[in-house]
């Protein structure tokens, strides 16, 4: 006979059992705990639960399994005989058939990544509950196709954070969706990506590629997919898991091919391409450092939900992410102005490819000697450690600069820095660079109109010493000739000198390459800003409160905004793209110098309109008013002001900036508000780190240290 215990046993086994089914619907089940004033976490951490794991059973894209189902429920239970619904709510609860679902309509656009109903856990669009794994696919695909998803193939959006939980594997998209993921394998993802997933986005220009679907692994996926979750120090610096890796060796099994960078933190899985249509899928590996915190803070520790929703947002408004961002910035360029295009019908009626003008083409063009960094094959025959004087290389580089105040500037009581927002994209627009290769030309008139690098002598031009000079990055009189790419060049004309160049090397063809990379990014930014609050029609005062701790607002929009922000920065950055590991040599080639979009040309063009830039506004600004900064570094200029703002000290006029030079404004060109520090502050770090010190490196928050000073 059995004993009491052991009947008790199996009486809490079936009550349990019942539990199972006896859960409130994903709405009641978020309103008891609020009723009740606690959290996720504190709710996960009693069950022994992740927290998204929480909000994924209030928002009913989950469902609780055994043991920790009926352990919810209980605490439901108690929670609802102590919190009951109001009677007005529980009344048509009562008469509501218990299978209908609403459907909510479509928003108009997605709900901004980082939103309030993202951070705690519930989608933008509920999913019905599903009792089970093929259901619950069936009904996450009816509710809650992501906003904007014009095109059928991608349904889903252009990505998915792959998630595993309790054993089962998860796929997030944008928009709350969630599907389920049957695949027990690598190569079985892989395969469920191309032909189930609906995963990509549609290509940027008509002549490019679809983008190819990303999926993004959290550290549970990839080791549920057989991956470590931490590359080794060797790996790390190979980039790549070690060849016979047992899950290459499944993917060779399923014939998945990896490109030349091999797997690593963003592999590229394909297969032979049929057709015109691409088999091709790229994965993230957070563990693995692909989200590099830099450009994306600590967007690799959000919840799966929110971080598609964040990556989700930025493949919408930029692309879908290949890589860094700097990877991106540059595959962006690529994407806006494809390399080559469809011809007209032949008399076959076949097409063929062909190269599509005001592209860069698909092969690499080799740049002029003086374009060339150091150690460059193009520089071989040079001695070992010869060092380039400026008439044999060129160098534009952005301004770091600085002067000691002067007696009227020390009376003064701040110094305050104002910052140009997206100051290389601003540069980038309208600027003509070359697409082919350069062509040698002896003493050559000027063009302003004709790209390429001028060897030409401006050490005569005589300007204010209370500004940087415009022809170098350190500020200084050029000494001699020097080799210096066409905005600066025709800057010194527009200044009123003449110029005589000795030789050039200039690109008769060319365009205005960089004039949709830039409106796309500029859009991309400035509805970031928007979701953050500073918009585009704010007077000068609103928008420096608009900005005064916007990014505090809403945390994984700023994370988003920073992203935008590095993939102008490393996009322009990529086009002059040094060796990096082990092996090089000088003298040998690298891997980026085969790419048609390493062109050094193009990038010395940016940074030169770009520093040229600054120096206009800042003389405009010295001849108005009498002004001029104390310190520049890049985009940043610094001003000695009787007050801590901006406005204490820029020629605003009725309300209305001084035309041609710096305004407040969240478009890029425009200002905003760096930092403000003290005149006693200035004074006491030149002192003590040496009057060489540029103190707009430090102005955002005053904090110097030794390393930071070089000492």
């Amino acid at each position: 006979m059995p004993t009491e215990n052991e009947l008790f046993s199996a009486v809490d086994a079936l009550l349990e059992q019942v539990a199972q089914d006896d859960l409130p619907e994903p709405a009641e089940r978020r309103r008891l705990r609020e009723a009740a004033g606690l959290s996720q976490a504190q709710i996960a951490k009693a069950l022994d639960a992740r927290r998204e794991a929480v909000g994924n059973w209030e928002a009913g894209r989950t469902e609780p399994r055994p043991p920790k189902r009926a352990a919810y429920a209980r605490l439901l239970e108690g929670l609802a005989a102590r919190f009951p619904a109001p009677a007005d709510e529980r009344a048509p609860a009562a008469t509501a058939a218990p299978e209908t679902v609403a459907v909510p309509a479509p928003a108009p656009a997605p709900e901004p990544a980082g939103s309030s109903s993202s951070s705690t856990g519930v989608p933008t669009t509920r999913l019905p509950i599903a009792k089970n794994a093929a259901e619950k696919k069936t009904a996450a695909k009816r509710t809650a196709v992501p906003d904007g998803a014009a095109d059928p193939r991608f349904a889903n959006g252009p990505l998915a954070v792959v998630d595993c939980e309790d054993g089962a594997v998860f796929a997030y998209c944008l928009g709350g969706l969630v599907l389920d993921v049957p695949a027990k394998s690598l190569a079985a993802l892989v395969e469920w990506t191309l032909a189930e997933a609906q995963l990509g986005a549609p290509r940027l220009n008509r002549h490019g590629k679809d983008a190819d679907p990303l999926l993004v692994l959290t550290d549970a996926a990839a080791e549920r997919y057989g991956l470590p979750t931490r590359l080794t120090d060797e790996e790390r610096r190979a980039g790549r898991l070690p060849e016979g890796h047992r899950v290459l060796a499944q993917l060779a099994r399923a014939d998945g091919q990896l490109t030349r960078r091999g797997f690593g933190p963003w592999a590229r899985i394909y297969r032979p391409a049929k057709g015109s249509r691409r088999a091709c899928v790229q994965l993230c590996i957070l563990g693995w450092e692909a989200l590099d915190s830099r450009s994306w803070g600590e967007a690799a520790q959000l919840p799966p939900g929110d971080l598609a929703n964040l990556l989700g947002t930025y493949a919408a408004r930029v692309m879908t992410p290949r890589g860094s961002t700097a990877v991106t910035g540059l595959e962006l360029m690529t994407a806006l102005h494809p390399p080559t295009r469809a011809s007209e019908p032949d008399a076959d009626g076949r097409r063929h490819s062909e190269h599509n003008p005001g592209s860069l083409g698909t092969e690499a063009v080799d740049c002029a000697p003086c374009e060339a960094p150091d150690g460059h094959p193009l520089l071989a025959d040079l001695p070992r450690f010869h060092q380039r004087t400026p008439d044999e290389v060129l160098v534009e580089e952005a301004y770091d600069w600085a002067r000691p105040l002067d007696d009227g500037e020390c009376a003064k009581r701040f110094v305050v820095g104002i910052d140009v927002n997206m100051a290389f994209a601003a540069a980038a627009n309208g600027t003509v660079v070359g697409l082919g290769a350069p062509v040698h030309v002896d003493h050559p008139a000027f063009d302003a109109k004709l790209p390429g690098s001028w060897l030409v002598d401006l050490s005569h031009i005589e300007l204010d010493p209370r500004l940087p000079s415009p022809f170098t990055p350190t500020g200084a009189r050029p000494a001699g000739p020097a080799w210096y790419a066409t905005p600066t060049v025709a800057y010194a004309v527009e200044l009123g000198h003449v110029v005589a160049p000795i030789e050039a090397y200039v690109r008769p063809e060319n365009g205005r390459y960089l004039d949709a990379w830039y409106n796309r990014l500029r859009d991309a930014y400035i509805a970031t800003m928007a979701d953050l609050g500073v918009t585009a029609d704010l007077e000068p005062q609103a928008f420096l409160e608009a900005m005064d701790g916007h990014k505090q607002a809403d945390p994984p929009t700023a994370v988003v905004l920073a992203a935008i922000k590095a993939t102008v920065k490393g996009g322009i950055g990529k086009l002059r793209e040094r060796p990096r590991g082990g092996g090089w040599r000088p003298g040998r080639p690298w891997p980026a110098l085969v790419r048609p979009t390493w062109r050094p040309d193009i990038r010395a063009a940016v940074i030169s309109k770009a520093r040229i830039n600054m120096h206009r506004k800042m003389l405009k600004t010295a001849q108005v008013t009498g002004q001029f900064p104390v310190a520049v570094l890049s985009d940043c200029a610094v001003y000695a002001s009787d007050g801590p703002s901006p406005l204490d000290f820029l020629p605003y006029r009725d309300g209305k900036p001084l035309p041609g030079g710096f305004r407040l404004g969240v478009s890029p060109g425009m200002v905003k508000h760096e930092g403000t520090q003290s005149v006693l502050w200035a004074e006491g770090v030149r002192e003590q780190h040496g009057q060489d010190l540029n103190i707009a490196r430090y102005i955002k928050d005053g904090s110097v240290t030794a390393s930071d000073a070089g000492e």
